[in-house]
């Protein structure tokens, strides 16, 4: 009897469990015709293709490397770009199609793309997968370099904005202590080829053009805001999309 009571109980738990994870699935709509990887990166191996307006269910809400593991209504599992996407509020959501684009504003493009010339990208982890930031241009090698920014062996720029007081809730005690209090920026590729041997296929046959502003500039910065698991881990834009000049 007790045995009985016991798998009783043991079906019970799990069928709870599987209602509760359920109910909690976030489901999604396809913005646009992209592509279902096996892996959180631009250059895993294709799971397969996913059509505008494909309804996916997202398995878990915390993106990784910019991408959200989803799964198809065929039951296929695979991750996707999380801004090819629009996770909806619940399945009863109304048609995203006519839904502002709230998660993209205007301005707030990003490159994609670039996540194939990020070198080792499982070191950062990603808050958002585009966000656009402004403050102004301050000089990150104390004088040792005239574009006021570190020209490092991986081929990255690291430097350094000192973001307008809207956009200190971005900043971290390791931003605080180890940057001067400032966000760390870093286009990829930008100083090629890089020195850092790792770092040299994810530059092959590419180059940033992506023009740095004097030191002293009040810029919009738009890319990828990341924490560095390396280092203090600090935030990060990378990798940057756009740098603008703004008046």
């Amino acid at each position: 009897m007790t045995t009985r009571i016991l798998v009783l109980f043991s079906l019970m738990v799990l069928n709870s469990i599987t209602l509760l994870s359920q109910a909690l699935s976030q489901e999604a709509v396809v913005r646009r015709n992209t592509i279902l990887r096996s892996e959180p990166n631009a250059t895993a191996a294709p799971e397969g293709q996913l059509q505008q307006d494909d309804r996916l269910t997202v398995i878990d809400p915390t993106p990784e490397h910019g991408y959200l593991q989803v799964r198809t209504s065929r039951g296929a599992d695979g991750w996707v770009f999380a801004r090819h996407i629009k996770v909806l509020a619940s399945p009863s959501s109304s048609d995203p199609s006519t839904d502002p684009e709230v998660s993209n504003p205007e301005g707030t493009q990003c490159d994609d793309t670039l996540w194939q010339h990020v070198y080792h990208p499982q070191r950062l982890i990603v808050k958002q997968p585009c966000i656009a930031v402004t403050g102004t241009i301050v000089d990150a090698t104390d004088g040792r370099e005239a574009d006021g920014v570190r020209h490092e062996a991986d081929g990255d720029t690291h430097g350094w904005l000192r973001v307008d007081p809207q956009f200190q809730d971005l900043l971290n005690a390791g931003n605080m202590n180890n940057e001067g209090g400032n966000l760390v920026f870093e286009i990829v590729c930008k100083f090629v080829p890089p020195t850092q041997a790792d770092a040299k296929p994810a530059c092959q046959n590419y180059q940033s053009q992506i023009s740095i502003p004097p030191v002293g500039t009040h810029v919009q910065i738009v890319g990828t805001y990341v924490r560095d698991t390396n280092h203090a881990q600090w935030m990060e834009i990378h990798p940057v999309s756009s740098i603008t000049v703004l008046p």
